[in-house]
């Protein structure tokens, strides 16, 4: 009997107890507060270079349209502009401006290029995307988005960006 008294009385005692050391105890950072943890304690660079060149300042040098053609700029921030070219109510291509100060490796595939338009080194980047590089610095792209705009169209819209341009950026 005494130890059925005593077993009650301890049982409300271990509750409390629990519950104290469980709501104290330290919860361990979520995988978003850990990454973002560890990025800051690292000295990484930042992925855009503070030197970038604003993307608004791209637009200018984009194609002007017409032939059916109109375009659309979707995106816009430091170091690269974009924009869909449409024919009609589809997307048929998406071209792009995008500033390798940030990352010079992006620059280093035109090293090897055979391959100009208007005198600049441009690849082929798999099947559905051409670049070119300007001023060693600036890839200007053109993406495919309908299998009617082939590589042909792609390099002629790349010679339609203001190339020269772009080149006197700084």
């Amino acid at each position: 009997m005494n130890t059925n008294r005593w077993r009650r009385a301890i049982a409300p005692l271990l509750l409390i107890l629990f519950v104290i050391i469980g709501g104290c105890a330290a919860n361990p950072p979520s995988r978003f507060e850990q990454a973002q943890q560890e990025s800051t304690k690292s000295k990484a660079t930042p992925a855009v270079a503070k030197e970038a060149t604003q993307g608004a300042s791209f637009n200018k040098f984009f194609p002007k349209t017409g032939n059916g053609f109109t375009s659309t700029y979707t995106q816009e921030k430091k170091g690269f502009a974009e924009a869909k070219l449409n024919k009609g109510d589809k997307t048929v291509a998406m071209l792009s401006i995008s500033d390798t100060i940030s990352n010079p490796e992006a620059a280093d595939k035109f090293k090897q290029s055979t391959k100009k338009i208007n005198g600049y080194p441009s690849v082929l980047q798999g099947s559905t995307k051409t670049a070119l590089l300007v001023a060693s610095r600036y890839q200007v792209s053109v993406l495919s988005r309908d299998p009617s705009f082939v590589e042909t169209d792609r390099e002629a819209w790349l010679g339609k960006f203001d190339l020269q341009g772009l080149s006197q950026v700084k």
